[in-house]
C-alpha cells in the first residue's frame, strides 16, 4: 500500500488525549511517525473555537491533509440533522478535506433533498458503520447508499473493518454488499474477552484483514483506528499496511 494512502486516526492517542494532550500537538507526533494524513476527532477538542485555528496552522506547517470524524448522525427522527451545515463550516475553517458522519435514523421515507446542498462545499462527505444497530448494520447502510446512488449524490461510505463484530455481523458479508460504495477504510482487528469483542492491533485478533482489503477498492485512504499502547505499535501497523499489496 502506498505510504501516502495511510491515515492516522487520533483514536490511537486516546490515552494521551485523556491525559490532556491537544490534537494540534499530536499532529507533530503523527508527522514524526511518517503520516501525511491524519483524522482528527470532534469529541477530542477541549475548546473547539480556540483549537480549530491552531490545528489548521499546524497541519499546514507539517503538510498534513486533515480528515474530520464527527460523531453525529445524518438523520434525526428521519429528517436531515440541522447541525450538519455547522460541522462543514468547522471543517472549512480547519482546512479539512474529508468529513465523516453516521447515518442515524435513516428511514425508507426519508428525503435526501436537503443533503444535496451539503455536497457543494468542496469537502468529501462519507458515512461510516459505527457500533450501533441503527447506523452500524449492513441493511440500513445499504439502503441509504442505494438511495444516494439513485440521487447521484457525492456521498461515500467508510468501511470500518472491525465494527461489524460489535453489532453481530460479518465483515465478509459487508464487503459483498457494500464494497462498491467504499471510498475510505478504517482498519482494526478484533479479539474476544468473555465473549465480548475488543478492538486490538492488526494480527492480534481474528479478522483476516488482508483478505478483506484485497476485495475492497485499491488506492483509497486507509486509516489505522484503534486505541494503541505505544508509538511502536502504531509504526508496526503502518509497516504492515505498507507491506500489504
Amino acid at each position: 500500500m502506498k505510504k501516502d494512502n495511510i491515515v492516522l486516526n487520533l483514536l490511537v492517542f486516546a490515552e494521551k488525549i485523556e491525559n490532556g494532550a491537544l490534537q494540534a500537538d499530536l499532529l507533530q507526533e503523527a508527522s514524526d511517525l511518517g503520516f501525511e494524513k491524519v483524522e482528527i476527532r470532534r469529541e477530542y477538542f477541549k475548546n473547539l473555537s480556540q483549537e480549530k485555528h491552531v490545528i489548521q496552522q499546524r497541519a499546514n506547517d507539517l503538510g498534513i491533509e486533515l480528515f474530520y470524524s464527527v460523531p453525529d448522525e445524518v438523520f434525526v427522527e428521519g429528517k436531515v440533522n440541522d447541525c450538519l451545515q455547522s460541522y462543514l463550516e468547522e471543517a472549512k475553517e480547519m482546512g479539512v478535506r474529508h468529513i465523516k458522519w453516521n447515518i442515524g435514523d435513516f428511514q425508507e421515507s426519508s428525503s435526501l433533498d436537503d443533503l444535496e446542498e451539503l455536497t457543494n462545499h468542496g469537502i468529501q462527505i462519507n458515512v461510516e458503520n459505527d457500533q450501533t444497530q441503527g447506523s452500524g448494520t449492513i441493511q440500513p447502510i445499504y439502503q441509504f447508499m442505494e438511495k444516494v446512488s439513485e440521487k447521484q449524490l457525492s456521498i461515500g461510505y467508510v468501511y470500518d473493518l472491525g465494527n461489524w463484530r460489535f453489532v453481530g455481523e460479518n465483515e465478509q458479508d459487508a464487503v459483498e454488499k457494500l464494497g462498491d460504495y467504499v471510498r475510505y477504510i478504517h482498519v482494526k482487528d478484533v479479539c474476544y474477552q468473555d465473549g465480548k469483542p475488543q478492538a486490538v492491533a492488526l494480527d492480534k485478533g481474528e479478522i483476516e484483514w488482508r483478505k478483506i482489503l484485497s476485495q475492497l477498492p485499491m488506492d483509497i485512504p486507509v486509516a489505522i483506528e484503534y486505541p494503541t499502547t505505544s508509538n511502536k505499535e502504531i509504526f508496526q501497523a503502518k509497516q504492515k499496511l505498507e507491506e500489504w499489496s
